[in-house]
């Protein structure tokens, strides 16, 4: 699903998806349209621009998961200012790219949304991360966390210093499909609901630094 208040972007946007192979079940340019939208089609994937002439956003992201929280949001802006990247992600956005990227590298970002990885322009990822180890710096660690498995954990550990699955399936000799599964178990377990909320997870159990 695209969502972008410009009528040319958004066409641009989506045709370039559907000629990539991709079915665009919806286009909204505007927040309240798109969650309608979006509550009918369900898309897997959903490329948000962050100004919308009804809702922020950050609304948008927001009401998106809560209407489907196994859709993932890509975040597609003119914007690269620190605070707008920091507030789509604390909203829910898996990824965030800024509308420079040339169109191999959207298609590509896409793509890997699709396939649960949190993807960013570069420089912005380090930015992310490093929020959320500054939010972590002080806090008290869960004294009981959920239990999980070995393999869990090493997956866990991997997640959060940034690797992509498909780098994580080199890393342990596993296909990418048994590490996507391992993190959908673990998100399950810590009843948390993408990637991002993944990594600000074991960021803030220490995970990052073993």
């Amino acid at each position: 699903m695209v969502v972008d208040d410009h009528p040319m972007w958004r066409e641009g946007v989506a045709r370039d998806l559907a000629e990539a192979g991709y079915e665009v079940a919806a286009v909204a340019g505007e927040g309240r349209q798109a969650l309608r939208l979006a509550a009918a089609a369900r898309p897997d994937v959903v490329v948000l621009d962050l100004q919308l002439p009804d809702l922020s956003g950050v609304a948008v992201i927001g009401g998106l998961l809560e209407q489907a929280p196994g859709t993932r949001v890509l975040v597609l802006s003119a914007s690269g200012e620190q605070q707008d990247v920091l507030d789509a992600v604390k909203a829910g956005a898996a990824g965030y790219l800024v509308k420079s990227a040339g169109r191999e590298e959207f298609l590509d970002a896409v793509r890997r949304t699709a396939e649960g990885d949190a993807v960013f322009t570069p420089g912005l990822a380090g930015l992310v991360l490093g929020e959320f180890r500054r939010l972590a710096s002080a806090p008290a660690r869960d004294p009981d966390p959920p239990r999980l498995t070995d393999r869990e954990t090493e997956v866990l550990r991997l997640v959060a210093k940034g690797l992509s699955y498909r780098h994580i399936a080199e890393r342990l000799v596993l296909s990418p499909r048994t590490v996507q599964n391992h993190v959908q178990n673990t998100l399950g377990k810590l009843h948390l609901h993408n990637r991002v909320e993944l990594v600000r997870y074991a960021i803030e159990q220490g995970l990052d630094d073993r």
